[in-house]
């Protein structure tokens, strides 16, 4: 057997381990062996080989793999505008129904129409807005009506 042919299941090997431990070691070592694989394929000796499988190793470990840590341990992104109320808390000042109502949410009025077409919301009561459509606020009473 030759010695590219161990390179390549090595990669798999690690490829398949990197699948249970989600640590992206293991998946970067699994392309420099892989690499080392491809170049021992092209006809390199078994010393180039461990060259360009050290080099592989070197450059993901050591450059690849602190960059993708970074961008994994960001935050999300903070919703904004109208998508930023889904969730909220509002207060119905004008009776809503499926068809249509008033509410009071951050401070401003908004139109509003209630998820459950059946429901009607009398005035008074705390909704949570489930989502927004256009200018119209889609809500559901926070606790069970009378």
């Amino acid at each position: 057997m030759s010695v590219w042919v161990v390179w390549l299941v090595v990669a798999v090997a690690l490829g398949i381990a990197e699948l249970f431990t989600l640590t992206l070691a293991l998946g970067l070592l699994a392309a420099a062996a892989l690499i080392a694989g491809v170049v021992g394929a092209v006809g390199v000796g078994l010393a180039g080989q461990v060259v360009a499988f050290l080099a592989a190793s070197a450059a993901g470990l050591l450059v690849v793999r602190p960059i993708a840590r970074r961008h994994m341990a960001q935050p999300p992104l903070l919703r904004s505008g109208a998508d930023a109320l889904v969730g909220k808390s509002a207060l119905v000042i004008e009776e809503v129904t499926g068809d249509g109502g008033r509410i009071r949410l951050s401070g401003e009025e908004w139109s509003a129409r209630c998820l459950d077409e059946t429901l009607t919301i009398p005035a008074g009561v705390h909704v949570d807005v489930m989502e927004i459509e256009g200018a119209t606020a889609v809500v559901y009473p926070r606790e069970a009506l009378p």
